[in-house]
């Protein structure tokens, strides 16, 4: 039996794109999609935690596991312990918390974040890829990630910032973040027991709790650049992205 469970948050209430788990990309429910690339990596079980009834139903109606949590968490994390805690029974290893907005990630992303994971190098580990042009650079929708040495050659490198406005920064490290964090046991554990911090609120980054308690986090490049969707331009793009995919 796997050590690593993938847990996915998804809810309704997105400020941004309210029902977002339920926009239709190829005829399929955007969660759907990530559920099921998901279940193509074949690293641990998956679970959706949901304070809604209709996302849990789709899920089971699908052939999948879903977990109805309740419906006031301070971060998706937060939701994914609460999962994790009853449907697991903490008996795993390492926790991927994979994030249900992000229809077109390779799943040998999440295959590879898991092994290297499991080398016991950081509490947590996450990914990232290149930024293409300046206006992705600013935009504000995107959260950037600033490591301390270059990526592009799959070599993980210590996280020393995330931010939304980077335009500032002198850093020549800086990469688009994907959405997508391995949690060991005990860091995610520790991570829950900790105050929201002064960052994590005015960054609106739940990462930043972590960056603050000075839990180490590793971040690895992939070639690929797996779209969030946040937004209707997002969800445009990441359809065009995915029918020219079917195409080609």
């Amino acid at each position: 039996m796997s050590n690593t469970v993938i847990i996915i948050p998804s809810r309704l209430q997105a400020k941004r794109l309210p029902d977002k788990p339920l926009k239709l990309i190829k005829n399929k429910e955007l969660i759907l999609h990530v559920y099921d690339l998901a279940v193509k990596s074949k690293v641990g079980e998956v679970l959706v935690v949901t304070p809604d009834q209709i996302i849990a139903e789709l899920i089971k109606n699908n052939g999948g596991k879903s977990f109805i949590t309740k419906k006031e968490h301070h971060s998706g994390t937060d939701r994914i312990f609460e999962g994790f805690q009853d449907f697991f029974s903490s008996k795993s290893k390492v926790i991927i918390n994979l994030q249900g907005d992000m229809p077109n990630l390779d799943p040998n992303s999440i295959v590879e974040l898991n092994d290297y994971l499991n080398r016991g190098l950081c509490d947590i580990g996450t990914l990232a890829s290149s930024i293409k042009n300046k206006d992705e650079l600013l935009n504000k929708n995107i959260v950037k990630v600033v490591t301390k040495n270059r990526i592009e050659k799959s070599i993980y490198s210590e996280a020393i910032d995330f931010e939304r406005d980077i335009s500032s920064s002198k850093s020549q490290f800086i990469y688009h973040h994907v959405g997508i964090y391995a949690f060991t046991k005990e860091a995610l554990m520790r991570y829950v027991k900790l105050k929201r911090t002064k960052l994590e609120l005015e960054r609106n980054l739940e990462q930043m709790r972590a960056m603050e308690n000075k839990m180490k986090i590793h971040v690895g490049y992939v070639f690929s650049n797996p779209l969030s969707v946040d937004t209707n331009q997002d969800l445009s793009q990441v359809k065009k992205v995915m029918e020219d995919d079917t195409k080609s």
